[in-house]
C-alpha cells in the first residue's frame, strides 16, 4: 500500500507526462503542411450542341421560329457554318447550359429578356455581327443606340409577326397592316409624332401610302433627324420634285427649310401649315401695302387661299415678271 507521499509523487509525475505529450503532440501538428481546400472545378469553355438538343426542350419557341424568314434560312437553308449553328449563332454555344440542366440565367447563354441582365449593347453587338451594312452601317452613332435602344425593342426574333422586317408591335391587320405595324413602333416612344398624324392635315401615313422610313432610316445616319436624304429640303424634294427648281425667283425660306412654313407629321392648318395663313406670311411681310387686319371684314385675305390668291408661286417663279411670286 503506497504511503501518502508515494502517491502524491506519482500524480505529479503523471501530470507532467501528460503535459509533455500534449507539448510533443502540438509540435507535430504545427509543422505538418495544411491540405489546401479542395478548388471548384472550373468550368469548361461552353461548345456546340446543335439544334436538336435545343429543340428537345424549348420544342414550342423552336416551331415558332421555324416559320420566321430567319428561321427558315438557318434551320433548312444555311449558306455557311456559322448560319448552321442556329440558335447558338445568337444565344451562344449552350453545352453548359445542357450540363446544368437548362434554366434562366444557366451556363452563360446571351438571352434577350429585359430582365436577362445583359446590357443593350450586348444584346446588339449579337444582331450586328451579321446586320452592320446597309441601312445599319450607322447604328453604333445613331440616337437610339445612345439612349439604350436594342433590335429586339423594335424587332421580334423568335416569332413571326409581320411580313417585312419582323416587327414588334402589330395591331389589326388591315390591308396595310405591314405599314401600319411599323408606325405602331415608332409611335410607342414618338408619342407626340404619332398624335400630330391624327390631326386634319397629316402626311398620309395612317392611310397607308407611306412609313416613317420613307423619310427617316431607324438605324442611324450622317444626316439631321436621322433623315435619309442630306437635308430636310432633299428629303421633301424626293417626292415633291415641283418644288425642286431651279427657279429664276426663289423665296428665301423655301429654299432655306421646308419645314419654316410647314410640319411635316400634322396640323390643325390646311397644306400642313405650321399657321394659318395669313399670319404665316405675316411673320416676315408686315403688310406693306396691304391691309394689316389679316382676318378683318374688309380684308383680301379673308377668302379662300389667302395670300396665294395672288402670289400662287410661292415656293419660286420661273416667269419674267414673277419678281412676287405672283406668276
Amino acid at each position: 500500500m503506497l504511503t501518502k507521499s508515494a502517491a502524491h509523487n506519482r500524480m505529479e509525475s503523471m501530470k507532467q507526462l501528460a503535459l509533455l505529450t500534449t507539448l510533443w503532440a502540438f509540435i507535430l501538428l504545427s509543422h505538418i503542411p495544411l491540405l489546401p481546400a479542395e478548388a471548384p472545378a472550373p468550368e469548361q469553355p461552353a461548345t456546340y450542341v446543335g439544334n436538336e438538343v435545343c429543340k428537345a426542350c424549348h420544342a414550342t419557341q423552336f416551331e415558332k421560329f421555324s416559320k420566321t424568314l430567319m428561321g427558315k434560312i438557318f434551320l433548312f437553308n444555311p449558306r455557311d457554318e456559322r448560319e448552321k449553328q442556329a440558335c447558338e449563332n445568337c444565344h451562344g454555344p449552350g453545352s453548359n447550359h445542357v450540363a446544368a440542366g437548362g434554366g434562366k440565367g444557366v451556363g452563360g447563354m446571351i438571352t434577350f429578356r429585359k430582365d436577362s441582365g445583359e446590357s443593350a449593347k450586348v444584346q446588339s453587338e449579337i444582331c450586328m455581327s451579321c446586320h452592320q451594312r446597309g441601312v445599319q452601317t450607322y447604328w453604333q452613332a445613331s440616337p437610339h443606340a445612345n439612349r439604350g435602344i436594342t433590335c429586339v425593342n423594335c424587332h421580334t426574333i423568335m416569332e413571326k409577326t409581320t411580313d417585312r422586317f419582323q416587327l414588334a408591335k402589330l395591331g389589326e391587320r388591315t390591308v396595310f397592316y405591314d405599314k401600319r405595324a411599323e408606325i405602331e413602333v415608332c409611335g410607342q416612344c414618338h408619342l407626340q409624332r404619332n398624335a400630330q398624324l391624327y390631326r386634319s392635315s397629316h402626311m398620309p401615313l395612317r392611310e397607308g401610302k407611306m412609313t416613317c422610313t420613307n423619310c427617316h432610316n431607324p438605324h442611324g445616319t450622317p444626316n439631321p433627324y436621322q433623315l435619309k436624304q442630306t437635308s430636310v429640303n432633299e428629303n421633301c424634294w424626293s417626292c415633291h420634285t415641283e418644288r425642286r427648281g431651279p427657279f429664276l425667283y426663289i423665296h428665301p425660306p423655301v429654299f432655306d427649310s421646308c419645314t419654316n412654313c410647314h410640319e411635316p407629321h400634322g396640323t390643325i392648318n390646311d397644306r400642313l401649315l405650321k399657321v394659318t395663313d395669313p399670319r404665316l406670311c405675316t411673320q416676315c411681310h408686315m403688310g406693306t401695302g396691304h391691309p394689316v387686319t389679316p382676318r378683318g371684314q374688309n380684308s383680301v385675305f379673308f377668302f379662300n387661299r389667302s395670300c396665294t390668291n395672288c402670289h400662287s408661286q410661292i415656293h419660286g417663279s420661273n416667269h419674267p415678271s414673277g419678281r412676287f411670286f405672283t406668276r
